[in-house]
């Protein structure tokens, strides 16, 4: 853990008050479990980080609304588009003690090697004594 921490680039922490650093590593570490989660295709751990009523919209345009929905579709998701998949968090927005917006650079490379640079911005709430994914916008930049 504490390899991580020296690993997280300072451009994250930017726009975070002082009070904010410890939740922002907890949210770092959040984002960490949902991209080894997609990564091994591991629902239960999905089902532990996302909230009940999350929701997901995907490059594609497709939504996906509540919890069954939207690990059914990132299931489907990583068997369609097979490779390894990164998240690097760019910055973190407090919007209150208990709701933050995360947005990442979301990275694919392919089997091939060809990567598929996209953004992700995610919805966090504190929610019984830790952070849950709420909301997951994925966008294609052109």
């Amino acid at each position: 853990m504490f390899f991580f921490l020296l690993l997280l680039p300072s451009l994250a922490f930017s726009q975070i008050k002082p009070e904010e650093r410890e939740e922002a590593v907890k949210i770092h570490r959040l984002i960490e479990q949902y991209s080894q989660a997609r990564e091994t295709r591991d629902t239960v751990l999905l089902k532990e980080i996302l909230t009940e009523d999350a929701d997901q919209l995907v490059s594609n345009g497709e939504w996906r609304n509540g919890i069954r929905e939207a690990v059914d579709g990132m299931l489907r998701s990583s068997t369609a588009n097979p490779g390894i998949r990164k998240l690097q968090v760019d910055k973190i927005k407090f919007l209150s003690d208990e709701i933050a917006l995360v947005d990442c650079r979301y990275i694919i490379t392919d089997p091939s090697g060809a990567e598929r640079n996209l953004w992700s911005s995610f919805t966090v709430i504190f929610r019984k004594k830790s952070w849950k994914i709420s909301a997951i916008r994925n966008m294609n930049p052109s």
